[in-house]
């Protein structure tokens, strides 16, 4: 039998026992860095089917080693763990028993699905080449990301001879289907934060006060020219504010402070610290003309996610050997951040997305939302292609 047939064979086999897997973790929900009970649950499963690994990293993270009869390349496979501060709407029997927390980004899907590869890898390593390493990651969804904190502490392992392989829930594509993109595919993503200080009074006597709510609306403005007029055209960029708030004020007074917070993304790691020495300028710059003062702070987060475009094609290629051509599409980039990209920027890496969307079913909301779901078919394609794409790349 063929490794293809045999992995398709044994996700056949252990359908039943996915589900079972991804609908405990969905009621069980745990936030970023406090996933304790789903590290004891996965360890569980790991030593039931005599898996290998190292627990504790980034406290609550687990590495995973299948060694294969025969040498090969290392690869390492990927999922995250945590969920988010969503009160659940869905009406279903693996409802969230957690009140305000909720598998809303599908990493209840990402956790069962390595955990399947796992098991079926252990199983049929006799018949491998290679070494495959499956990382089970902490705290994606909140800076400074779980995957920064897994490889400072030493969790990935022979990075300069390495590849990597994520994967992402996707409702926009139907269930059967993945979608790949090489090349720069997700946005870097920093968040910013700025005080104005001025000089708080009375309305009706200007030439007492600095007022920081007119010396904001100049800098709102400023900023806003920094993407059309510093920023490469040629680089997707995006500036945006989101909030804007003073202490205190009123119709006739003047407040002593407005804060500022706003998200910056962008596709390039150069064109990044361009913009944010731009961004220091300006905002320095305004407030200076105006007497007022203002504490600017680049909360810098994720990299841009780098799909190595010659394993990226390469998985393509593979995908549509197992799933069949007309099941892989071409996805388009994307201003999203995700922590997967620390992995991208220090070996080859491939992620991709994994259709669980079904019109019919209705099962069609977003991510981040209190009614998202998944047709559970996507648990066996989402372990059989990512065991597969692990065995391909290991050179088997």
């Amino acid at each position: 039998m063929s490794l293809k047939k045999l992995i398709k064979a044994e996700t056949r086999g252990l359908f039943e026992s996915l589900i079972t897997y991804r609908r405990h973790l969905h009621m069980n929900p745990e936030l970023s860095f406090k996933e304790k009970n789903t590290n004891a649950f996965v360890r569980s499963v790991l030593d039931e089917f005599g898996v290998e690994y190292k627990s504790g990293f980034c406290k609550y993270g687990i590495v995973a080693e299948i060694k294969g009869a025969q040498k090969g390349k290392i690869t390492y496979l990927r999922g995250d763990m945590d969920a988010l501060p969503i009160l659940e709407r869905n009406q279903v029997e693996y409802k969230s028993r957690v009140d305000g927390v909720m598998h809303a980004c599908g990493h209840d899907v990402h956790t069962t699905c390595i955990l399947g590869a796992a098991i079926i890898l252990n199983k049929i390593k006799s018949q491998l080449k290679g070494t495959i390493r499956i990382v089970f990651q902490p705290g994606e969804e909140k800076l400074p990301g779980g995957a920064s904190i897994m490889i400072k502490e030493g969790a990935i392992k022979d990075a300069n001879k390495a590849t990597m392989i994520g994967q992402h829930v996707h409702p926009p594509l139907e269930v059967g289907k993945v979608g790949f993109y090489p090349g720069e595919y997700m946005a870097s993503a920093d968040e910013i934060y700025i005080e104005v200080i001025g000089k708080g009074g009375h309305a009706a006597l200007p030439k007492n006060f600095i007022d920081p709510i007119m010396v904001s609306g100049q800098l709102l403005t400023a900023m806003h020219t920094i993407v059309s007029r510093y920023s490469d055209p040629k680089v997707p960029t995006v500036l945006s504010f989101g909030k804007i708030n003073s202490d205190g004020g009123a119709t006739n007074i003047i407040p002593e402070k407005v804060t500022i917070l706003g998200t910056f993304r962008t596709m390039d790691e150069a064109n990044r610290k361009h913009l944010h020495k731009v961004l220091k300028q300006v905002v320095n710059g305004i407030v200076k003309a105006f007497g007022a003062k203002a504490k600017l702070n680049i909360k810098v987060g994720y990299p841009t996610l780098y799909n190595n475009p010659e394993l990226t094609l390469s998985a393509m290629e593979n995908a549509k050997a197992y799933l069949g051509a007309k099941n892989v599409v071409m996805l388009e980039k994307r201003m999203t951040a995700e922590d997967f990209s620390y992995y991208s920027q220090m070996m080859p890496s491939c992620f991709y997305r994994l259709g669980t969307g079904n019109v019919e079913k209705n099962i069609i909301s977003p991510v981040h939302t209190p009614t998202f779901d998944i047709d559970e078919i996507a648990l066996k394609i989402g372990v059989g292609l990512m065991t597969y794409l692990a065995v391909k790349e290991a050179g088997n």
